[in-house]
């Protein structure tokens, strides 16, 4: 999980590089957006790594093209779609009430209009003539009951937190629903751009029971629909030409399940598979010099960082988690880890997802925060002060990519160094998203690399995480006072005024370190050279991204 992970609430893995970002190119990028986008400064500083929002346009239509993702989904249920599998496809399939943009601003969805008339109440009017796959017209009877299964416990939902203020969702209309808040929630009318604003058919959803998600048909009203799913190998998406909107270039979209990074580089270095997001860090000169295609980089809005998944342990002693912090090499990690594509950070939040506040309000949020730079002698005096010398952390690891591995690694390395005994436990790339859904997978973990990508343009899309309770907030930190900002800011429409009270909860955080910030990536996304028109930022999560994948030529 934006996101949930693991959205938000979803995401295990990762998103891309930082290196550099010139105020050109962002401010080409924010030209984009209608409300905001990425703030001059934002992105990577300098001449290898530039940021686009999009490749340039397709030309033409196509039969298909094939796609990586590096793992396959357990369920393409959108209540559960957290993690970079499920969105990357199910984006193309479902669709919900707004929609986020490739410049990372929200625009009318499946919604033409949402309105506000007072601080409590949000009304979304439907547009009309929308069709479900199976030829069925969207009514508000089929919005109250999408949105309801987010709030069915039953459904394990990842997007419940989203619906935590909502008292009530009525059909107002037949083309018009109405959604109740107990309190004013800044959050909720931007997560209706997610997963957790999808809306399906009522009929199609109950006709599948508890086959929802996993064989025949997802009763939603994407550009494409669901095709064959050949389990453990691939998921075919075939083109919807009952669309509501702009049908899609490709007749057809399929995406392959490559789980080892080299066989994905492989397959798209051989041309057989045409492109694909979460491209391993290790491959991108190889990509970027082959010849086969371009390798293009935009905003992720993404962190990378080590999740304390225990603290009954020695990292619940808040100079342990100081300590490993002081000797991470960042920097190293960045080269090494991110192919040179990052920025190391102690900033569990981007600084494009500040885009809404002054210039002023963004500084506070960064002013103060911890040097990047390696400390092992203040370190190895917190260990020992601590009276840590010795004790064994476990930290989770896994094959997805190096900047999963190698950052395990550094952890390693960094509680060596410093006296602690860190083992390495390697988790299957299949299984890794277990670790974000499943407490019996993080039994005997201590810490887990996780890049976190925002599924909306707030730092409270991340720092609403260390609120007591919170979907993943796995080692239980628990703030009264941080609890009550969290309240305070998602009161707040006003961005401005919101990103003051976020700005003060990224230095609360930051001291206490319930996760370690590492480094800031962009997203990355390599198409062969016969097909363009893929979106370049982390917005393929949420919008149909593979309608406007079509010929180059």
């Amino acid at each position: 999980m934006s996101t949930p992970p693991p959205p938000g609430s979803r995401r295990p893995r990762r998103r891309r590089g930082r290196l550099a970002v010139t105020t050109a190119v962002l401010t080409s990028l924010a030209a984009l957006a209608a409300c905001s986008g990425p703030p001059k400064g934002s992105g990577v500083t300098g001449a290898e790594v530039k940021l686009s929002a999009s490749t340039p346009p397709a030309r033409g239509e196509i039969d298909s093209f094939t796609w990586a993702v590096y793992a396959e989904p357990p369920t393409l249920d959108y209540t559960v779609a957290f993690d970079y599998p499920q969105n990357t496809i199910l984006s193309n399939v479902c669709e919900s009430l707004m929609r986020w943009t490739p410049g990372l601003t929200v625009q009318p969805g499946l919604a033409r209009k949402a309105s506000n008339p007072d601080p409590g109440t949000w009304v979304y009017d439907l547009r009309a003539g929308v069709r479900f796959h199976d030829g069925k017209v969207m009514t508000a009877d089929d919005v109250v009951y999408s949105l309801g299964r987010q709030r069915d416990p039953k459904n394990a939902a990842a997007w419940a937190q989203v619906f935590q203020n909502v008292t009530s969702m009525t059909k107002t209309g037949p083309l018009q629903v109405t959604v109740k808040l107990k309190k004013p929630d800044s959050q909720f009318p931007q997560y209706m751009a997610t997963a957790a604003g999808v809306v399906a058919s009522k009929a199609g959803v109950e006709a599948a029971g508890k086959d929802y998600g996993t064989t025949g048909d997802l009763a939603c009203t994407g550009p494409f629909k669901l095709g064959t799913w050949n389990k453990g190998q691939s998921i075919e998406l075939k083109r919807f030409d009952g669309y509501w909107g702009t049908k899609a270039k490709a007749k057809k979209a399929v995406f392959r399940i490559l789980t080892d990074p080299s066989a994905r580089t492989n397959a798209m270095l051989s041309g057989e598979i045409d492109g694909g997001y979460l491209i391993p860090t290790e491959s991108y000169d190889r990509l970027r010099n082959s010849g086969v295609g371009t390798l293009w980089f935009g905003e992720g809005l993404s962190t990378v960082n080590v999740n304390v998944t225990d603290m009954t342990g020695p990292l619940g002693d808040l100079r342990v988690r100081k300590a490993l912090s002081l000797a991470l090499d960042r920097s190293g990690f960045v080269k090494a880890g991110l192919g040179g594509a990052g920025t190391a950070t102690t900033s569990l939040t981007t600084r494009a997802a500040w885009a809404g506040a002054s210039e002023q309000t963004r500084q506070a949020a960064f002013d103060g925060l911890p040097p990047t730079t390696q400390d092992i002698e203040k370190a190895r005096a917190l260990i020992k002060e601590a009276g840590a010398t010795g004790k064994t952390l476990t930290v989770a690891t896994s094959s997805i990519g190096q900047d999963v591995s190698l950052l395990a690694t550094a952890i390693q390395a960094a509680g060596t160094q410093i006296g602690l005994k860190v083992d390495l436990r390697t988790i299957a790339p299949n299984a890794f998203t277990a670790l974000f859904t499943d407490p019996k997978a993080r039994e005997g973990i201590d810490m887990f690399p996780l890049t976190y990508y925002d599924s909306i343009t707030d730092p409270l899309d991340l720092l609403q995480n260390f609120k007591t309770g919170a979907y993943m907030n796995f080692a239980d930190y628990s703030d009264k006072g941080y609890d009550a900002l969290v309240d305070q800011a998602t009161g707040v429409y006003e961005p401005e005024q919101r990103m003051k009270i976020e700005a003060e909860m990224q230095k609360r955080v930051a001291e206490q370190l319930p996760w370690i910030p590492v480094a800031e990536w962009p997203t990355a996304v390599f198409l062969n050279k016969r097909i363009t028109g893929a979106p370049t930022t982390i917005s393929y999560m949420y919008q149909p991204w593979a309608a406007g994948v079509g010929a180059a030529q």
